[in-house]
């Protein structure tokens, strides 16, 4: 369940996933990988520039499930096997900290979204709270070797 703050303009969503702390990082650290699960779902992405380095480029098109298209660029702040840090360059501006931590059942993942505007991360709740579940969902899905399929009539 995705939590929203308010105050803060904060999402924050735990999952324990029986996969390694390992195969969480690698699944951001491949672009073929993070390609097949990034995003809500229906959604696919095609990568144009993916520098998985502090100050790399992280530069794609995610493909709704209506035909509409999501340029989105990004930059990787932070890349440790604990600790992956997205600033998202595109509207809307907001920083991605996923902390990847060993748990006895596999991996914690706590993903926390802080939207620099707090009006814009209300106004857009209704969206972000189920799209961070569906994402976590989709890299549990892709770490099980299932296939990550859009909905009908998606594009990409």
């Amino acid at each position: 369940m995705t939590a929203f703050d308010s105050d803060t303009g904060v999402f924050l969503s735990r999952r324990v996933v029986p996969y390694s702390p390992e195969a969480i990082f690698q699944a951001f650290a491949q672009p073929e990988s993070l390609a097949r699960w990034w995003g809500p779902s229906g959604f696919t992405n095609t990568i144009d520039v993916f520098e998985f380095r502090p100050g790399g480029r992280w530069k794609f098109v995610m493909h709704g499930p209506d035909g509409a298209n999501f340029p989105n660029e990004s930059t990787f702040v932070e890349l440790a096997p604990s600790c992956v840090v997205i600033r998202h360059m595109s509207k809307p501006h907001y920083v991605l900290t996923v902390m990847i931590a060993a748990h006895e059942d596999g991996t914690e993942v706590t993903w926390n979204q802080q939207f620099e505007d707090v009006g814009v991360a209300s106004r857009i709740r209704h969206i972000v709270e189920p799209a961070n579940e569906q994402n976590l969902d989709r890299l549990v899905s892709v770490l099980a070797g299932e296939p990550v399929l859009p909905e009908p009539g998606a594009k990409g």
